[in-house]
């Protein structure tokens, strides 16, 4: 952690953490901070400029709400979708917090409550799109209100190196400046050149307090396969995910369309998306992924860091990825809930060559061409990896870990070979062709096929002319993909995609340096994947009956399902199966805003039995003074008709009882002040009396 130059007036006190933890359980539901939480949550309520690289999923959100509820005024948050901006102001409403967002989709009303919230004070989050800082009004509206805070989504945007540049992120530096208050900036992929800009852009190049927190994303299970029929291998990786929420990424827009009909045409509930769609019907498509439980969209990575869904529980691409941060981001979709994800990547020689080829026909300077080789190097090499995949991964952006048990390289080690020999084989074949052709003509060269283009070229009197007849022209495929991977080789488009060799393969080819290749993939073994499930057999009727309840609720409500519940809330209650509101309070995700709202619905599906709860008694379930609230209705119940039951009968409001439970009177005279005389002197003595118990 940076220590930082402190620029701004610091708030000199903050809630102790036992507010924090309050606030944390009561509003949002959770009964502690994930790992890195805390520590950024009390540096941004202290007023420290702050820059936080979190994973994805890694609770971010949660480190800027959580203090604007803490600190006075209003916390600005920039965030770079409109889409984005509404789930998250729809969430935090679903849990009691007064938020807004001001956008060219809101309705009339929508801009009337946030309006009324500034003027009243009671507004805690305002949102807003980079884009409209580019109006002088917005700078003098921000003015007019108490803004104690800006936070940053998505602050990678505001790097040319980060990879959804945003130029009008650029102005949010000058309005820290206007309004003289601390910025908190978040992103989940931020490499040393973006981290400088950020620090440059936003701090003026003074370094906030910077936290960089662990990539790792452990409830994801990470998959690569080389592409072998990809429509069918999608398919099959969708049949055995029935139901549940996914995204298949898609390189083209075409592929979008084909692949969504034939998963539609399998029995799935399936939509494309990309750039090239009206913006009326894209927008209907992230309604309908919001809102349905079990869609899945095909796309382009147009459909991207607006995606906020906590719940969906697989990411599959039908194509490599660009790079290596851009795999990160995508995958990074899935799980944000917590709960057990996955991930399915099909990759080719083709992919590499196109991505090669995009890099080389960009516009961009050649340094920085360079740096998105690398990237792209750094995601092949996960591609080809021999041992753990997320140690691979996370050994990119800096980490070191032990073999995580959650990978397919984990399920099943793959077997290696020396590969040395065959790819001295290749590089000599491409050497002696003067760099001048393609894998596939070479590998003709070394399996010893004369064809009609060998012939012409005289090709087959090469030294190299079937040294390779050992392999198949399939395994030669899988070779050259492998040195591709490597970065051995690159297809030339001054060539028309010819392979020309590296500097890396220099020591292979001088016999200094031995490669490893997979088996695996000169095999090509492929196995059907297994039916996944979230929760185990016994358990999985009760968890389908409660995503019905959900369902329901949110279709009459007309928000997203996760609105509701997201699914990690749901498995945790179908295994742990609460029978009271109290138990049902203990779940991850039930705040007390959800627990009145929708608890007995739930506990109804569970228990089977209609809630005969009092609505007093349920608004403090799960709460410390609950237990007291039933202790004391037990002592009533002992004196409704006086010590020796022959007095005429008399009771306490649950109110009443919610009162006293709540502010623990200590003596008779205070315990009056909330009764009265005459259920004081019937109940006096055994209210104090559970009352002192109970400490």
């Amino acid at each position: 952690m940076l220590t930082p130059k402190k620029t701004y007036q610091q708030q000199d006190t903050y809630p102790p953490m036992s507010d924090l933890s309050d606030l944390l359980r009561n509003v949002f539901g959770f009964d502690g901070f994930r790992s890195g939480q805390q520590e950024i949550v009390e540096t941004v309520i202290r007023g420290d400029n702050v820059l936080a690289i979190m994973p994805t999923g890694g609770g971010k959100s949660l480190c800027f709400q959580l203090p604007a509820l803490a600190r006075q005024g209003v916390v600005l948050v920039i965030s770079p979708l409109i889409a984005l901006m509404r789930d998250q102001v729809r969430g935090l409403q679903s849990v009691g917090v007064v938020a807004g967002a001001l956008t060219s989709a809101n309705t009339d009303a929508e801009t009337q409550y946030v309006y009324d919230g500034l003027e009243n004070g009671s507004l805690k989050l305002l949102y807003l799109a980079p884009e409209r800082l580019g109006s002088s009004s917005t700078f003098a509206l921000l003015r007019r209100y108490n803004i104690s805070m800006i936070a940053v989504d998505e602050a990678h945007c505001v790097s040319q190196w980060g990879h959804d540049f945003r130029p009008d992120y650029l102005k949010i530096g000058e309005l820290r400046r206007t309004l003289g208050v601390p910025l908190s900036a978040f992103t989940a992929t931020a490499d040393a050149e973006t981290r400088d800009e950020i620090v440059e852009r936003l701090f003026d190049g003074v370094p906030p307090v910077t936290f960089l927190r662990g990539f790792d994303r452990p409830n994801i299970h990470l998959a690569f396969a080389i592409k072998d029929n990809p429509r069918k291998q999608i398919l099959e990786f969708a049949d055995a995910r029935k139901g549940q929420s996914g995204i298949v990424y898609c390189a083209t827009r075409a592929k979008t369309e084909s692949l969504a009909k034939a998963l539609e045409d399998s029995g799935h509930n399936a939509c494309f998306y990309h750039g090239g769609m009206d913006p009326d019907d894209r927008r209907h498509v992230e309604a309908r992924f919001a809102k349905e439980d079990g869609l899945i969209v095909v796309a382009t990575v147009a459909f991207g860091m607006g995606v906020d869904k906590p719940d969906i529980r697989w990411v599959a691409h039908a194509d490599l990825p660009k790079s290596i941060e851009a795999y990160y981001q995508e995958i990074g979709r899935a799980g944000r809930d917590g709960a057990p994800a996955e991930t399915f990547t099909l990759y080719g020689a083709e992919d590499i060559r196109l991505r090669r080829t995009q890099i080389d026909e960009g516009l961009a300077p050649a340094d920085r061409r360079m740096a998105d080789h690398g990237r792209l190097n750094a995601l092949l090499g996960l591609s080809e990896a021999l041992e753990c995949r997320r140690k691979t991964l996370l050994a990119y952006f800096g980490e070191t870990t032990e073999a995580c048990g959650k990978c397919d390289l984990c399920d099943a080690p793959v077997e290696t070979f020396d590969g040395t020999q065959n790819v001295r084989m290749a590089l000599s074949a491409i050497l002696r062709t003067q760099e001048s052709f393609g894998a596939g003509h070479l590998i003709d060269i070394l399996t010893g096929k004369a064809t009609d283009k060998v012939r012409a070229r005289g090709h087959e009197d090469l030294p190299t002319f079937g040294v390779g007849r050992a392999l198949s022209t399939h395994q030669w495929n899988a070779v050259f993909r492998q040195m591709m991977g490597h970065d051995l080789i690159r297809p030339d488009r001054e060539r028309h995609g010819a392979l020309r060799m590296t500097d890396a393969a220099l020591p292979i080819l001088r016999d200094e340096q031995k490669i490893t290749l997979r088996m695996d993939s000169i095999r090509s073994a492929r196995q059907t994947p297994k039916v996944k499930t979230l929760v185990s057999e016994e358990d999985a009727p009760l968890l389908s009956a409660l995503k019905a309840k959900r369902r329901a609720l949110a279709e009459a409500a007309d928000v997203p399902a996760y609105i509701v519940f997201n699914d990690k809330t749901l498995i945790e209650m179908a295994q742990e199966r609460p029978q009271t509101l109290d138990d049902m309070a203990r779940i991850s995700g039930v705040g007390a805003k959800k627990l009145a709202t929708y608890g007995a619905e739930f506990l109804s599906v569970i228990t089977g039995a209609a809630d005969r709860v009092h609505p007093t008694r349920r608004k403090i379930a799960g709460r410390s003074e609950a237990s007291l609230y039933d202790q004391l209705l037990e002592a009533q119940a002992d004196l409704a008709r006086g010590r020796d039951g022959t007095e005429k009968p008399l009771s306490c409001s649950a109110s009443l009882l919610a009162k006293v439970a709540q502010m623990r009177p200590r003596d008779h005279r205070a315990l009056e002040r909330i009764l009265g005389e005459r259920r004081a002197e019937r109940f006096g003595q055994a209210f104090l009396d559970v009352v002192s118990q109970a400490g």
